[in-house]
């Protein structure tokens, strides 16, 4: 039998358990502990937690974007083992986009890099959901921003949606 998972707007406390739950989630970029605990309380109303019997499986971490503030910019998904494969990413994000702070978002950005399936799948299921399209345009490139380190990111756009 499925376990429940509580969605909730992350607190500080959480912060150490979004790093370890990243550093379980590969291809994810680690963040320091200061970052998530930023994440975990500055984007607060643009992030979320999933927790299931005390423990945090999932997290998505977004802001909005200062100069347009009608685009909610993710900046990333993470689920963890014990969560996967129940449409966690999926109604993580409907949670951010259902809050009533987020009622005038519009679009929706996030960076993916060509290989991460697992990604492009979620946001296409997502513009489908929201019935919408999605755009992708290079943003940063492998040889030119990241000196060869790193896979291009391709900058992906959603909306606009209600």
């Amino acid at each position: 039998m499925p376990q429940t998972i509580e969605l909730r707007p992350p607190a500080p406390e959480d912060g150490i358990s979004v790093f370890r739950l990243v550093e379980q989630c590969p291809p994810l970029d680690q963040n320091s502990v200061y970052c998530n605990l930023l994440q975990c309380t500055h984007f607060a109303t643009t992030s979320v937690a999933a927790v299931m019997e005390d423990e945090l499986v999932g997290f998505i971490s977004g802001y909005r974007l200062p100069e347009r503030p009608e685009t909610l910019f993710i900046w990333q998904v993470a689920v963890g083992e014990k969560a996967r494969g129940q449409g966690l990413a999926t109604r993580m994000l409907q949670d951010i986009l259902e809050r009533a702070d987020n009622a005038d978002v519009a679009y929706i950005e996030t960076t993916i890099t060509e290989s991460n399936k697992a990604s492009w799948a979620l946001f296409e299921k997502l513009a489908q959901k929201l019935d919408t399209g999605l755009t992708s345009s290079l943003l940063f490139d492998r040889q030119r921003h990241f000196d060869g380190k790193h896979d291009s990111e391709m900058l992906v756009r959603i909306g606009p949606f209600k």
